[in-house]
């Protein structure tokens, strides 16, 4: 049975770290739901724009997948960019796009976690005061429709690299927002909170990069697999990302990316057929 996971939130859930600036990450272990089927993983997941990119989710799966030998672990994409927690209330399109993409997903799955992320929107005009008792709403609401009371919920702390430059600087109280979203976590039950101290953005000042995408996916999978906040950077994340870089790739994951660089024109048909019959061969 899959084990799925949910992505809520708005562009640094959905993604937004450069393709070309981590190796990617290929496991035939990790699924995503796109048009109503699990396939291979591959980065974009959540392709909400066409400039989505590098997620945490990516690297939450495959430290997941690290640790769960037997299992395969399915995500499923919902986040929106720009989105403002009032676009998450439960009579607006988002919640219930999730909502039914969780039902759906949970036919063939074990829906097993809820990845959230949002914040930067709401980031201005006091909106820290209320965000609490909105997000309760919201949760609360999502647990019920869903038949899961208990499912954990990761929550990531804003960057501080937020209110400085770019399209960041108009969030000018991500701060108050993080000490929302802390104190949601560490008063609900089976919530935790990860901390996004020390990640870096894109050049446009208000998303995370593909480097830090990776070192947040770790360390959401932390906060998951022990059920506790990470409120600090893992100390072991570059050794971590480049173990998992370092994996050998299976006889299936090597076909598929031949099939992807056939697909897109890297190499021709008879490179294509030459390099499969080798990889079988092996």
């Amino acid at each position: 049975m899959i084990k799925s996971f949910l992505m809520l939130g708005q562009s640094n859930m959905a993604g937004r770290g450069f393709i070309h600036e981590v190796p990617p990450i290929y496991n035939e272990r990790i699924q995503m739901l796109r048009n109503g089927r699990w396939q291979m993983m591959t980065e974009p997941i959540n392709y909400d724009r066409p400039v989505s990119g590098i997620s945490l989710a990516g690297s939450f799966a495959d430290a997941w997948c690290s640790q769960n030998q037997e299992d395969t672990i399915g995500l499923i994409p919902c986040a929106e960019g720009g989105s403002s927690l009032d676009e998450w209330a439960v009579d607006e399109v988002l919640f219930r796009h999730a909502i039914t993409e969780a039902k759906f997903a949970m036919q063939s799955s074990e829906l097993t976690g809820i990845l959230w992320h949002q914040g930067e929107n709401d980031s201005i005009n006091g909106n820290y005061k209320v965000y609490y008792k909105k997000l309760l709403l919201i949760i609360e609401s999502l647990r019920k429709e869903l038949n899961a009371p208990d499912i954990p919920l990761i929550i990531g702390g804003l960057g501080d690299f937020l209110g400085k430059e770019g399209f960041g600087k108009s969030c000018t109280e991500y701060n108050f927002i993080n000490q929302e979203l802390q104190k949601f976590a560490f008063e609900q039950d089976n919530c935790y909170f990860v901390t996004a101290s020390g990640l870096t953005s894109n050049p446009d000042g208000i998303h995370i990069d593909a480097i830090s995408q990776r070192k947040f996916g770790l360390r959401y999978f932390e906060a998951f697999s022990n059920k506790q906040h990470v409120l600090k950077p893992l100390i072991d994340e570059n050794e971590l990302i480049n173990i998992n870089n370092a994996r050998t790739h299976t006889k299936a994951e090597k076909i598929y990316m031949k099939s992807m660089d056939f697909a897109l024109g890297k190499i021709s048909y008879d490179k294509f057929v030459s390099q499969v019959m080798q990889i079988n061969n092996d």
